[in-house]
């Protein structure tokens, strides 16, 4: 939820354009915004993310609390180091990480999206699925992937 509001204009910031563009019910989308309320994650009345407390959770509280879960080799969409910004900056010749999907085009190692509905968001908005894919870095990545997708938060945060 953090994710997408992060440059979302106040007229995309509605339940209803939230569960649209997430790919959820309207009530999950309002339930999700009060919990990053409630975790000082996000303004309550303006639903404007906190930057600083959002990158104080990626980069120390993300990994356990959404422990990445390997599911085996699939069709997915590429996530984390595999996906962009950071794939131009990683070549592997191990399978990709990808997030189980039917649409997917790659065949790579399955790893659990933070949510069922985020591929499909992803491949809706670029946007999104950018920071999705960091995000996966910082969870799911090695310790120099992990450093890179870290700064690259850091960067689109402060701009």
């Amino acid at each position: 939820m953090c994710l997408r509001l992060i440059d979302a204009p106040p007229q995309e910031r509605t339940f209803p354009k939230l569960a649209e563009a997430l790919g959820l019910s309207a009530s999950e989308a309002h339930g999700a915004v009060k919990r990053a309320a409630r975790s000082g994650l996000v303004d309550a009345e303006t639903r404007v993310v906190r930057k600083d407390a959002l990158l104080e959770f990626l980069v120390h509280g993300l990994r356990y609390v959404f422990p990445p879960e390997w599911r085996g080799v699939t069709r997915g969409v590429p996530t984390s180091l595999a996906a962009p910004p950071l794939a131009a900056q990683f070549a592997s010749t191990e399978l990709p990480p990808v997030w189980p999907h039917p649409e997917g085009t790659t065949r790579g190692e399955g790893l659990a999206p933070l949510y069922k509905s985020a591929p499909g968001a992803a491949l809706r908005d670029a946007h999104l699925y950018e920071w999705l894919a960091l995000v996966d870095a910082v969870r799911a990545g090695r310790a120099r992937e992990r450093r890179r997708a870290v700064q690259e938060i850091e960067r689109r945060l402060s701009a």
